[in-house]
Parts: C-alpha cells; structure tokens; sequence
C-alpha cells in the first residue's frame, strides 16, 4: 500500500509518501512547503488569507499524489489549527474548497503520536522525547518505552518569533524575554521535577539546529547527536548576529533563519530544566507516528 501523510503546522506543511505493508513501512519521498501559518494569526484567528494558504498547499499535494497514482492522502494538523479560536471554521473552509478532510489532533494525542514514530522504533528505553514546532512544543517522558508523562504547551519556534522579535535576529532583551516565557510555560508542564540525560529531538528546528552543528563542529555529515555544551556553543555563536553568524545559518537551513534562535532557545530551556546531557536528533516523528496508529493500525 501506497499513501501520503500530510503534517498541516504551524511553520511548514509537509507532505511524506509511505509504502507499507504489514508492520513494515519506508519513506518515498518528502515535500516541505514553508507556509508560516502562525503568522496568519491575529487575535487568536487564523486569517482567510492563511486560511487560502493551507487550501493552496493542500491541492497542490492532491495533485502531486494523482499525478503518481496515489489515491489514499490523510491530512492531520496540530497546534497550526488547534491553538485558534476559529478552528470548526478552519477545518470547515478547507474540506468545502478543497474536498480533503483534516483531522485536528489534540496537543496530547501529538505528543503520543511523536513518541511512537520517533522513540518506539529503537530509540533509548528511558528519557525525554522533545517535539519542537512552529506553534507548540511537546515533552513527553517515558521509562522502559513507556510513557509516565506527557504535555504539549502552546509555544513554538514561529509563534516565539512572532510575539517577542522585531527584527530579523533576537535582540538581548528579547532573547530574556522568550527564555522567561519558556521558563514560564515549562512551569506548568506535567513533566516538571523529571530528570533525563538522554534527549529524543523530533521536527525541523531540531534537524536544523543538528545541521547547524555539523558544521560549526566539524562532525561527520551522519552524525545526529549533540551534546549539552555543543547547544549552549551553538546559542552562543547565534547571539552574535553577524554576517559570519547569518552565513552559517544560511548554510545549514536558510529556511529557519529567523526562527533558529527562538527555537534553540526553547531547545536549551528544555535541557537546563530537565539536566539533559545529550540531544539526539530524530529523523522520523508524528507523521510516522500517525502512519503506524492511524492507518497501519498498529
């Protein structure tokens, strides 16, 4: 069987084509469409004009799927079209323009889903499972590949951006105030008092900020894992915002310029709140999650 998952975010709508067979399954291909949801928000509302985005976006990949045969598209969003106050309407426009239903997945059922597509498939037995996206982040712990704890908070790398930063890169001042805010958020977090040294990353900041250490550290081109201090070199060589800065960052993931920093930010809160040691960035997460419980069945 032959079929695409679509990941409606709050940064980038993805798009992933799965072949699969019994509990079997591998990725043909991917496409990425940076459409900045988040900042079609205001007030809570997503815009029509964001609205018309996604319904571009999401014929566009209906298209691409019946030009190779494929019949079968599930389309799910998370904090992208949860975390608004029009979201019934949201859902409601895309299905009447496009004809392509979306299901909206609750920040709880993200974070499951994160774990099972990211940890389950042979990661550590024990630690933190990080999802880091454009609207939301979600922290889920876990002991002998067992969830104990789980949470998603309503702040992402996009969505920090947009509420603290005036320009292209943080200032001072608002590199505290974000670091306040995710100091905030975590407080609530039902994770809190949890202690890990081995962290699971999963989304597009993580991979970014991986890439981003492949080069400054001069790691080999497979290698996925960060260390504590290699992060903390990272968000020191970021608070620089220089052109040898902007170069680097143009090097490793032009497509998150503005949005690496605040995600980092997140990323470091996350470590010095939780004593994490190591970071290891994975390349599968809830779209793969979805694959295995909601069309695989498994």
């Amino acid at each position: 069987m032959i079929c695409g998952i679509v990941d409606l975010g709050s940064n980038t709508i993805r798009l992933s084509i799965y072949h699969w067979e019994g509990q079997d399954f591998r990725l043909l291909l991917n496409k990425k469409t940076m459409a900045g949801l988040a900042g079609y928000v205001q007030g809570g509302v997503l815009s029509d004009s964001g609205i018309l985005v996604a319904c571009r976006t999401l014929s566009s990949y209906r298209a691409l799927l019946d030009n190779f045969q494929v019949s079968k598209m599930h389309v799910f969003a998370t904090a992208s079209l949860r975390n608004i106050s029009n979201t019934g309407e949201a859902v409601e426009t895309i299905r009447d323009v496009t004809g392509i239903p979306v299901e909206v997945l609750s920040g709880d059922a993200e974070a499951a889903l994160s774990f099972k597509g990211a940890v389950l498939p042979g990661g550590v037995s024990t630690g933190l499972l990080a999802d880091i996206g454009g609207g939301s982040f979600e922290l889920v712990s876990y002991e002998d590949m067992s969830i104990t704890s789980a949470c998603s908070l309503p702040v992402g790398s996009l969505s920090l951006y947009t509420r603290f930063v005036n320009g292209l890169f943080p200032t001072s001042e608002e590199r505290k105030a974000m670091r306040a805010y995710v100091e905030e958020q975590l407080d609530r977090a039902r994770t809190a008092g949890v202690r890990r040294g081995r962290l699971c990353g999963v989304g597009g900041t993580i991979r970014a900020l991986n890439k981003l250490s492949v080069d400054v550290f001069h790691k080999p081109p497979e290698s996925r894992s960060m260390t504590a201090e290699e992060l903390r070199e990272l968000y020191k060589l970021l608070k620089k915002d220089g052109r040898d800065t902007l170069r680097q960052i143009l090097h490793a993931a032009p497509d998150r310029v503005h949005t690496l920093v605040p995600g980092l930010v997140i990323l470091n809160t996350i470590i010095k709140a939780y004593g994490v040691e190591l970071v290891t960035a994975s390349s599968s997460g809830v779209r793969e999650g979805y694959l295995m419980d909601r069309v695989m069945k498994l």
